[in-house]
């Protein structure tokens, strides 16, 4: 429907804008101001007198969506250490899962107005927070501030956490960029494009694993395998599986690594589609699948766990761990703006593609993908776990 195309479209309006704020007036405060178009939609959607209100209130809310996309991945690569960078970065999803879930779970029992009351309270919530969290150390010694840098770094890591050494790391990565970065940096630096074409690529098989369709097929799913549950439950269901497994991503993902995850989860998802679309297959056939109602039921699950493990959070985490300092605004502003214009065409294609396709053609649609992204992520997608910055662009650039 078009209002939540509205949400994409004010996503992909924001997302551009905060790449440049954050390099102008830091990360701190574009996420600071950020609450007030949250808190501007939500009032929209609280007093709608009719649908135009509610289309106006879900673009605004786009915009500042986009804008939290790109600056929160930006900022938790830049302040978290080393060693807990994944995990810290897997909690950029962790949190929209939550807050998908607390949608779901409050949304389903309450009135709508009550509902984007409470949403309100969150925007509000998050610049008392702001105020006491210090600016990314990165951003202050880009700006010249490096005694406020050791003071931030001193806040996020721990008053025994050597300063000094991540100081000289963080400056020699800033020496080693071009200073102020231009679109063309982008294209003409074969490190910088090997860097933004992987997160591109990355959100685009992040959008196109068919994540919306089985969501929207859960319902329908859980009762062919002879569920009585309600879809409210359903959906709270598929919620509390996003959150606890996108929780088990933050704690595997330093261990693990990126790539295993990303492996891992988009082999399996394809799997699933391909199997939910055999089973889609057989019910237009008038085959009977009475035996084998627990297999989609099975799959849904096995692929939400997979995308929460895998290409949920990693893609998010990587957009700010592949960029260099200089391009990194920039970078992720256009891969955000990719990831939600995908966004917008897969939500508003797919009723197409079920009614010209079918159901089952439509999985083996992303399905076929899944396999594409298994062969791409192997050969191209290079490991991040536990290395710095200057040793990750080495990397892009084929150095060892």
């Amino acid at each position: 429907s078009w209002v939540g195309a509205f949400l994409a479209v004010g996503a992909f309006l924001g997302a551009l804008p905060a790449g440049y704020l954050a390099e102008k007036i830091g990360r701190k405060y574009t996420t600071m101001s950020l609450a007030v178009p949250y808190l501007i939609s939500w009032a929209l959607i609280i007093f709608a007198t009719g649908a135009g209100m509610l289309y106006a209130g879900r673009l605004v809310i786009g915009i500042a969506t986009g804008a939290s996309c790109v600056v929160a991945p930006m900022f938790i690569s830049e302040v978290a250490e080393t060693s807990i960078r994944g995990a810290l970065g897997a909690f950029f999803q962790l949190h929209l899962t939550v807050g998908i879930l607390f949608v779901y779970a409050v949304g389903s029992y309450t009135h709508w107005v009550t509902l984007s009351i409470l949403c309100a309270i969150f925007p509000v919530l998050l610049i008392v927070a702001m105020f006491i969290v210090p600016e990314s150390p990165v951003y202050l010694v880009k700006k010249g501030r490096r005694i406020d840098a050791g003071v931030a770094l001193k806040w996020f890591w721990g008053p025994n956490a050597d300063t000094q050494s991540a100081l000289q790391t963080i400056q020699s990565d800033l020496d080693a960029a071009s200073g102020e970065a231009k679109v063309s940096d982008l294209f003409t630096n074969p490190t910088n494009r090997a860097a933004l074409f992987i997160s591109l690529l990355l959100m685009f098989f992040q959008q196109f694993s068919g994540i919306n369709a089985v969501i929207f097929y859960t319902a329908p799913i859980f009762q062919s395998a002879g569920s009585t549950m309600d879809p409210a439950v359903c959906s709270i269901v598929v919620g509390v599986v996003q959150v606890v497994m996108t929780l088990a991503s933050s704690v595997l993902i330093d261990k693990a690594g990126r790539r295993i995850l990303l492996l891992q989860s988009s082999f399996i998802m394809g799997a699933c589609l391909i199997v939910l679309g055999v089973y889609f297959k057989m019910q237009n056939d008038k085959v009977d699948v009475s035996n084998i109602g627990w297999l989609p039921l099975a799959s849904v699950v096995l692929f939400i766990i997979s995308f929460s493990l895998g290409f949920g959070p990693i893609p998010w985490m990587m957009m700010g761990e592949l960029c260099a300092p200089d391009i990194k605004g920039l970078a992720s502003a256009l891969a955000v703006m990719f990831n939600w214009t995908l966004v917008f065409l897969v939500t508003k294609s797919f009723g197409t593609m079920q009614e010209l396709l079918g159901s089952d053609w439509t999985f083996w649609f992303f399905g076929a993908w899944m396999m594409v992204c298994t062969v791409y992520v192997f050969i191209k997608v290079p490991e991040t776990k536990g290395k710095t910055n200057a040793q990750i662009q080495a990397i892009l650039g084929g150095k060892k």
